[in-house]
């Protein structure tokens, strides 16, 4: 489970999550619109409502308060299956010192293979490539296998 609107809304939330629950328990969910080069702003209510807040300060700000790892979806690259935004996925993996998930822009195992690695992200989310029969759990995992990214089998 991972938290958004609401770790926004009430960042003591993310605290209280981390003492309750661990760290490692505590995923903020972080959706990032963005704004001009090399910034993003965070959005939140399923990434309807602008927030004014800079997805790289709160990203430092979450992992103060305790998160143990971010979702990080592209609003711009979600649904459009041409790549996760590499960019912004090195810039929140270069602030932080937590694990990131890549979320928002999978077409391929390609995309999901630049996210792990020019991307620095620790993991990716992909959904639609799965649900509708595009690749295989099993071809993305060879795919990334075969160009030296550890994965389980």
């Amino acid at each position: 489970m991972s938290i958004n609107t609401a770790a926004v809304r009430n960042r003591d939330l993310i605290r209280q999550s981390s003492e309750a629950f661990g760290s490692q328990c505590t995923v903020v969910a972080i959706d990032a619109k963005r704004r001009g080069p090399g910034s993003w702003e965070v959005y939140v209510d399923a990434g309807r409502t602008p927030t004014g807040l800079d997805v790289l300060e709160w990203a430092r700000e979450v992992e103060q308060l305790g998160s143990g790892e971010i979702l990080l979806t592209s609003i711009d690259a979600d649904g459009g299956k041409f790549g996760y935004d590499i960019e912004l996925n090195a810039a929140v993996s270069g602030a932080v010192g937590i694990p990131l998930i890549a979320s928002g822009g999978a077409g391929g195992p390609e995309h999901i293979y630049r996210a792990l690695t020019d991307g620095k992200a620790d993991a990716a989310l992909a959904a639609s490539i799965f649900h509708y029969g595009q690749h295989s759990i099993a071809e993305v995992k060879k795919y990334l296998s075969d160009r030296g990214v550890p994965v389980r089998t």
